[in-house]
């Protein structure tokens, strides 16, 4: 192999193992779900906003907001399983996690784009199980 086909080699390599470094380790889904997002600003009044996931995964999900949370944010995300998707069961699915990029607004979209990475701590609720948890 001469000395320019080994740098063409290497390249390509160095290419190859910087696209593997980055690819995402989950499916994202690109669903327009509601959802709920509960969390504290950065001088710890808490807020509560309506918005629509852009994409979800089995570790995060992409969303925008008005609320101006920071890097770093403990924010809970509350969704309303569709009908559809559990076979007409009521299902509110609960999780946490942190913000860990956030998009500035645009002058066409006032809203910051964010990031959430979730941690492990989730729950999957019926109505049933709501109403008992509001009964006592």
């Amino acid at each position: 192999m001469t000395k320019n086909n080994s740098e063409k080699s290497d390249k390509i390599d160095k290419s190859l193992a910087d696209i593997l470094k980055s690819r995402r380790k989950e499916w994202r889904f690109h669903l327009s779900l509601p959802a709920l997002i509960k969390g504290n600003l950065p001088k710890g009044k808490k807020f509560e906003e309506k918005t629509i996931l852009k994409n979800i995964s089995s570790g995060g999900a992409y969303f925008s907001l008005d609320s101006g949370v920071t890097i770093g944010s403990k924010l809970n995300l509350v969704i309303d399983i569709p009908n559809n998707l559990t076979e007409g069961k009521k299902i509110t699915l609960q999780l946490g996690g942190l913000t860990v990029r956030l998009k500035k607004p645009t002058s066409t979209d006032k809203k910051q784009e964010i990031a959430l990475c979730f941690n492990e701590d989730f729950q999957f609720i019926t109505k049933t199980e709501e109403k008992k948890k509001n009964s006592s």
